[in-house]
């Protein structure tokens, strides 16, 4: 059985201790050895994502014009006898953006123990997770819990339905609600499937399981993690392409103070890395 294996039956069996403190205090000691270079790459995928975005589709925004879009996309909420249709849609455009980015994002948990070993980490390394084992596990995962959330929200929003509850904002505070609840039930899986090496199913089962032990802690570091990251707005808004690496020194500072990170991958790492 894996050192990995090991600690999670044992979290399993007896829970474990969180101190808020002491994992606040290595995340932000980790952001600030990640910051800027995590920052940069952030800036300029961002900046490449929407150069190719706006030459695929800017020629259709631009000839109907996003006011109108906006208020089609209203009238026809207000109009949708059937209000699981557009859930199903925007969740269905998610699902296809985080199949292509979620690898991409996994590199940055890869930074943040890079940088808290003090280890060299090299740009082609935000590529590792595209390749096996890690792809595939990390493609069925987001596929699952995408598929999780949306049908936990439809039946909801049918539920809505059938009381004759079709108010567009309280539809999307649900919306909201539920997709938060399920990241927080599953934000540890992808740290499971890179530093752990477990299977899809396994990690999610597992994140949900650590969660459960201590979910108020956990969701008060998240919230901090969220504020931190977005302080940058007011850095005229490009700031928060350096503050959002908090939230990625905070997961994986949360997964580190819970599970560790084994020793069995290290020797692993070194030999993935592009």
């Amino acid at each position: 059985m894996s050192l990995t294996r090991e600690r999670l039956q044992d979290i399993q069996q007896n829970g474990y201790q969180l101190d808020f403190g002491n994992v606040f205090n290595h995340a932000f000691e980790n952001y600030k050895k990640i910051a800027l270079y995590a920052g940069l790459i952030l800036f300029v995928f961002t900046f490449v994502f929407f150069a190719v975005f706006t030459m695929s589709f800017g020629h259709y925004f631009a000839s109907i014009g996003m006011e109108n879009i906006n208020k089609q996309l209203i009238e026809n909420l207000e109009q949708q006898k059937n209000l699981e249709t557009p859930i199903l849609l925007m969740g269905f455009g998610i699902l296809i953006l985080s199949l292509l980015l979620t690898p991409f994002s996994a590199g940055f948990y890869k930074m943040s123990d890079r940088a808290d070993k003090d280890q060299e980490f090299k740009f082609s390394s935000m590529f590792s997770f595209y390749k096996a084992p890690y792809f595939l596990n990390i493609i069925i995962a987001t596929i699952l819990i995408a598929l999780f959330n949306m049908v936990i929200s439809t039946t909801v929003i049918s539920l809505l339905n059938m009381a004759s509850i079709k108010s567009i904002v309280l539809i999307q505070l649900t919306s909201y609600l539920i997709s938060f609840l399920v990241f927080l039930f599953t934000f540890l899986t992808i740290p499971l499937i890179i530093f752990g090496n477990l299977k899809a199913l396994e990690a999610i089962k597992h994140s949900i399981l650590i969660v459960s032990k201590h979910p108020f802690i956990l969701i008060g570091l998240l919230i901090v993690a969220f504020i931190g990251s977005i302080l940058g707005i007011m850095g005229c808004c490009i700031g928060i392409f350096f503050t959002l690496p908090f939230l990625y020194s905070m997961n994986y500072a949360i997964y580190h103070a819970i599970v560790g990170i084994n020793t069995e991958n290290e020797t692993k790492d070194t030999v993935t890395d592009l």
